[in-house]
């Protein structure tokens, strides 16, 4: 129902205005009542929209989370093969290891035997190769002596003024090596563990010499120079010897410090470098490696 009003000159009165507002609030009541017991169609259809669109949407929800799911249980599966193969490898690395290297030399109740019930071979300290058929050390004791057998040793050059240990000589004897001792003294100590004399002429330049002189002589290789631990006056003898064999002062001191490390004087490296070769340069070093 729709009504519709117009106005013109002649109802413009103003006892007119009462009828107006009456008829104009019969038709407001009227549209609302049509209103509230026939709720338009549009009104239906927006409610229809909204209910499906809920539906859709937790439809698609509900399927995303399924596909979450089995993609969360693939991956998961996935993993358990792949840890399933890395143990594999593992265990077949492991066996290949075992299998490709032979079993280790060691200790076996204490007594120094491979695992064959075979001697190991201990060499004595400070053990080095100077050169072809010329070895350095110190004080080989009775643990060394089957070492020293596989040298296949003619002489040994000994630079103590101590005797020569008896079991030492024994094994000279029953292998038939030569023993030429040149005895050069220790260093004087103090106290305060300072030398108490200038240690410089503690070192003999002539026994230096003699003792240079067996080394030089090839008829006398394989030979084993050694004091008491391999350190000073083992490192003079060898030092000189390598002046005669032309190294630089720099490189005969750094073997001379690789040896005696923390203990290294500087006393010794004075002696090398003052040593006169000249009384030995007509002796050839055939023996060296450095000729070839």
């Amino acid at each position: 129902m729709k009504m519709s009003l117009f106005l013109d000159d002649r109802i413009g009165a103003p006892s007119s205005w009462p009828f107006l507002l009456a008829l104009h609030a019969a038709t407001t009541t009227a549209s609302h009542f049509h209103c509230s017991a026939a709720p338009p169609l549009t009104a239906y259809i927006k409610e229809r929209k909204t209910s499906s669109h809920h539906n859709c949407s937790h439809s698609r929800r509900k399927r995303k989370n399924t596909l979450h799911e089995e993609r969360l249980m693939k991956l998961e599966n996935g993993y358990e093969h792949e840890d399933d193969d890395m143990c594999k490898t593992i265990e077949v690395a492991s066996v290949v290891v075992v299998d490709q290297f032979p079993p280790a030399r060691g200790m076996v109740d204490g007594d120094e035997l491979d695992r064959e019930g075979e001697e190991l071979f201990t060499p004595p300290l400070n053990f080095a190769i100077v050169d072809n058929g010329v070895f350095r050390s110190g004080f080989p004791d009775t643990a060394n002596f089957a070492f020293l057998q596989t040298l296949g040793l003619r002489s040994i050059i000994y630079l103590c003024p101590e005797p020569y240990p008896e079991a030492n000589n024994e094994f000279l004897k029953s292998n038939g090596i030569k023993l030429f001792q040149f005895g050069i003294e220790g260093y004087k100590v103090d106290r305060d563990g300072e030398n108490a004399q200038e240690p410089f002429v503690n070192i003999p330049e002539d026994t230096i010499r003699e003792a240079l002189k067996v080394v030089l002589d090839v008829r006398n290789h394989p030979l084993l120079i050694h004091c008491k631990r391999g350190k000073h006056r083992t490192g003079c003898v060898v030092g000189c010897l390598r002046k005669l064999q032309k190294w630089c002062l720099s490189s005969i001191f750094d073997e001379y410090q690789r040896f005696a490390a923390a203990k290294a004087r500087v006393s010794d490296q004075r002696f090398m470098e003052l040593f006169d070769i000249a009384s030995l340069k007509h002796i050839p070093i055939s023996f060296s490696c450095s000729n070839r």
